[in-house]
């Protein structure tokens, strides 16, 4: 994988990773290479996305990349250029307009011809809180989150089936377990692992050559996670950087693989516990929020609780 020097909270905050040294495709698995590979990621301005980025790119893959924030993309194609992508483009978008989710599949059909990797990474967080039945703040997390992945998959199907292409599903242990304080995004989350799980099987029925490999992240470094969670959550849990993240999501796809958890040793527990200890995960999900940040949200931010 890339070497990067550890992750430091102020490294995050300057905003760019170290500099990253490029590896042998060898590296990801010997039967497949990412050389000339056409993919298009989303949400690669910053964090995990920015890094599968540049995890394809130092492979000589051709790269598409969208997000909002067209300065930062900017930035993220020239790096990819300097780490040896055989070509990047990016495209400014909104995920949560499906016309845009259609834009993007267009765009890489016009500038590769074809689509061999789909990299769905672009999320929308939630604020902690009670459900206070925010049904407009469910449908935006569910638009983002869940519905534009599935645009997205069904415009690039052709595509991906004529290069027997693989999908990966960016997710969340949010999607395998109950979070509390974030049940939009869990539902959202909840949501993707039904769907993909269900299209990976039917396109296998089909005999369409298409892997769709979803990954169930923990708690990662990204400058986003460690800023929603300062001051509420215990931050001893990031410690797995966007660079190290990057590339298992990169080889897990290349590979083919069904479903990864990572980093393992935090992610996998909770499945089990969820099918052989249920009290036990809930009372350990209760905690994962700093006891007085529980008390207050608990305690202030319930309306369904507040008589008219």
């Amino acid at each position: 994988m890339i070497n990067t020097t550890a992750y430091t909270r102020a490294a995050v905050q300057r905003g760019r990773q170290p500099a990253v040294k490029a590896v042998s495709a060898q590296s990801v698995s010997k039967k497949a290479s990412i050389n000339g590979k056409r993919v298009v990621i989303t949400g690669a301005s910053t964090g995990i996305g920015e890094q599968i980025a540049y995890q394809y790119a130092s492979l000589g893959a051709r790269v598409l990349i969208t997000a909002r924030r067209e300065a930062l993309l900017k930035q993220v194609v020239a790096r990819c250029k300097e780490l040896g992508a055989k070509e990047a483009f990016y495209l400014p978008l909104d995920m949560g307009r499906e016309n845009d989710t259609r834009r993007l599949i267009d765009e890489a059909k016009a500038r590769f011809g074809g689509l061999d990797h789909l990299i769905l990474n672009h999320v929308a967080y939630s604020e902690l809180a009670v459900w206070s039945g925010d049904l407009d703040g469910l449908r935006k997390a569910m638009d983002i989150n869940f519905h534009a992945y599935v645009s997205l998959a069904t415009f690039a199907t052709p595509m991906l089936a004529e290069s027997k292409g693989s999908i990966a599903v960016v997710s969340s242990v949010a999607g395998k377990v109950g979070v509390p304080f974030v049940a939009d995004y869990s539902a959202s989350k909840f949501a993707l692992h039904g769907f993909f799980d269900t299209l990976r099987q039917e396109y296998q029925m089909q005999n369409m050559g298409i892997s769709v490999t979803i990954f169930s992240l923990g708690s990662i470094s990204t400058e986003r996670a460690l800023d929603n969670s300062k001051g509420t959550m215990y931050t001893g849990m990031y410690i797995t950087t966007p660079s190290s993240t990057a590339y298992r999501i990169m080889a897990g796809t290349t590979n083919r693989e069904r479903e990864v958890f990572y980093p393992r040793h935090q992610t996998l527990i909770f499945p089990i516990l969820r099918d052989l200890a249920p009290q036990l995960l809930e009372a350990l999900m209760q905690q994962t929020v700093k006891p007085e940040v529980r008390e207050n949200l608990l305690k202030n931010q319930n309306p369904l609780n507040k008589k008219n």
